[in-house]
C-alpha cells in the first residue's frame, strides 16, 4: 500500500476507534474508582464533573426548555467570580467543567476567557450551546481548549427550527455556518475536540428525527444524539413518556445512518424508561454537581427553583468562593439529606435528571448489584464528564 494511502487508512481506523469509545448513554464512574471508594468510606470528595452556566439568560425560547422551571435569584457572574470558581475547582480536585446547565453561556461576554482559563488550570472543559451567539472568529481560540463542543439543534429544517427553538429563521442559517466552521477548524488543525449535535425530542416533533440525523452527517460532526425531554415533578411541560415507545422504529432508522466516522445515537435507557427511576435515594450529585447561571450551587438542576431554597440551596459562588462552599457544613448537610429517607427522587424530583445514570450505578453499588471492577480495554472518551 502506498504511504499516503496507509496514512489515510490509519486516520480512518483511529477515528472509528474514537467514535466507538464515546459513551453517550451511560456513565464513566468505573474509571474514577479511587473517588468512589473515598465516597463509600464517608470522606468528603470533590465532584468529578461540575455542570454549570455563566448566565441564566438565553437567546432562544425552546418549547421544551427546562430552564423556565428553574427560576432563582439572579446574581452577577463577573469575570472575577468565574475565574475564582475555576481556580477553586482545580485546587480541590474537580476534573471537568461543562458550560451547559440552565442558561446559554454564550450570552456571557466571559465565555471565551473562561474556557481558556479552565483549560490552563488543567480542567477538561466542554460547552453545550445553541450556537447562535458563538463567534466564528473566536472558534480557533477555544476549540483547542475544549474536550467537546455540542450544538443543541432540535430541528433540521428552517421553519421547524424556528418553531421548536423559539427564534427567528435566520438563526438556523447562522448556526449551520458555525457548525461547518467548527468542523473545518478541527480537521485543518487536527484537533482532538469532539463536535456533536443534540436533539431534545418531544414526541410530537418526530418528523424531525431523520432530517436531524441526515443533517449531522452532511455537516461532518462526530455524533448526533437524540435524547428525551425532562420534566419537573409537576409535569409542567406535559411530556407523555409513553409516546416515546411509538418512535422506536424511527429512532432505529436514524441510528442506521451512522457511518465509520459518524455516530447517531438515541438515549435508549432514558427514552424507554417511561420517565421512571428505580432508586429511592440520590447519590449522584457528590460526583456530578450543577450550578445555575445565577451562581447558585445546588445538588442538581431540578432543585434550582427558589421554592427549594430552604432544604437544597447550598450557596452562591458570586457571594462565597466555591472552595469555602464545598468545605461548609451546609454542603455536607444537603448531600446527606438527599441520601436519606427524608428525600425520595421518585416523588420529590423531576424526571430523568443529568445524574440519572450515575444514580443508577451508585444505587446498584450500594445494594450489591454492581462492583467497581474497571472494564477491560481502552477508557472511553470524555472520561472526566461522568
Amino acid at each position: 500500500m502506498p504511504r499516503t494511502q496507509l496514512r489515510q487508512s490509519e486516520k480512518v481506523v483511529k477515528h472509528i476507534e474514537e467514535v466507538k469509545h464515546l459513551v453517550l448513554d451511560g456513565h464513566k464512574m468505573l474509571w474514577h474508582k479511587d473517588r468512589v471508594e473515598a465516597w463509600l468510606d464517608g470522606k468528603r470528595i470533590a465532584p468529578v464533573t461540575i455542570d454549570c452556566s455563566l448566565t441564566r439568560r438565553c437567546s432562544y425560547r425552546c418549547v421544551y426548555c427546562y430552564g423556565q422551571l428553574q427560576a432563582n435569584d439572579e446574581k452577577r457572574m463577573t469575570r472575577d467570580v468565574i475565574f475564582r470558581f475555576l481556580d477553586d475547582a482545580a485546587e480541590i480536585g474537580v476534573k471537568g467543567v461543562s458550560f451547559v446547565s440552565d442558561g446559554e453561556s454564550t450570552c456571557s461576554p466571559h465565555i471565551y476567557d473562561a474556557i481558556v482559563k479552565g483549560k490552563a488550570n488543567g480542567l477538561d472543559m466542554a460547552l453545550g450551546t445553541n450556537g447562535y451567539l458563538l463567534k466564528n472568529e473566536r472558534l480557533e481560540e477555544i476549540l483547542p481548549c475544549l474536550t467537546y463542543l455540542r450544538f443543541n439543534i432540535s430541528a433540521a429544517q428552517t421553519r421547524s427550527y424556528a418553531e421548536i427553538m423559539g427564534c427567528s429563521e435566520k438563526c438556523f442559517h447562522k448556526v449551520i455556518n458555525t457548525i461547518k466552521k467548527s468542523v473545518e477548524i478541527k480537521r485543518k488543525k487536527k484537533l482532538s475536540v469532539t463536535i456533536g449535535m443534540q436533539m431534545v425530542l418531544m414526541p410530537r416533533f418526530a418528523d424531525q428525527i431523520i432530517p436531524f440525523a441526515n443533517l449531522g452527517k452532511s455537516l461532518g460532526v462526530d455524533y448526533a444524539i437524540i435524547k428525551h425531554c425532562s420534566d419537573d415533578e409537576k409535569g409542567s411541560l406535559g411530556v407523555d413518556y409513553s409516546q416515546y415507545f411509538e418512535l422506536v422504529d424511527l429512532l432505529k432508522q436514524a441510528e442506521a445512518l451512522s457511518t465509520k466516522d459518524y455516530l447517531v445515537k438515541a438515549k435508549w435507557s432514558k427514552i424507554l424508561s417511561d420517565g421512571k427511576r428505580k432508586y429511592t435515594k440520590c447519590y449522584g450529585p457528590a460526583f456530578i454537581m450543577q450550578f445555575s447561571g445565577s451562581g447558585l450551587v445546588a445538588p442538581c438542576g431540578m432543585l434550582f427553583n427558589s421554592r427549594f431554597k430552604k432544604n437544597f440551596h447550598i450557596g452562591n459562588i458570586a457571594d462565597t468562593s466555591f472552595k469555602n462552599i464545598w468545605k461548609s457544613k451546609r454542603y455536607r448537610d444537603v448531600l446527606d439529606h438527599i441520601h436519606s429517607d427524608k428525600f425520595n427522587p421518585q416523588t420529590d424530583c423531576g424526571t430523568l435528571c443529568l445524574q440519572h445514570k450515575v444514580n443508577e450505578f451508585l444505587w446498584d453499588l450500594k445494594n450489591g448489584k454492581a462492583d467497581l471492577k474497571k472494564p477491560p480495554g481502552k477508557p472511553p472518551q470524555h472520561i472526566n464528564f461522568v
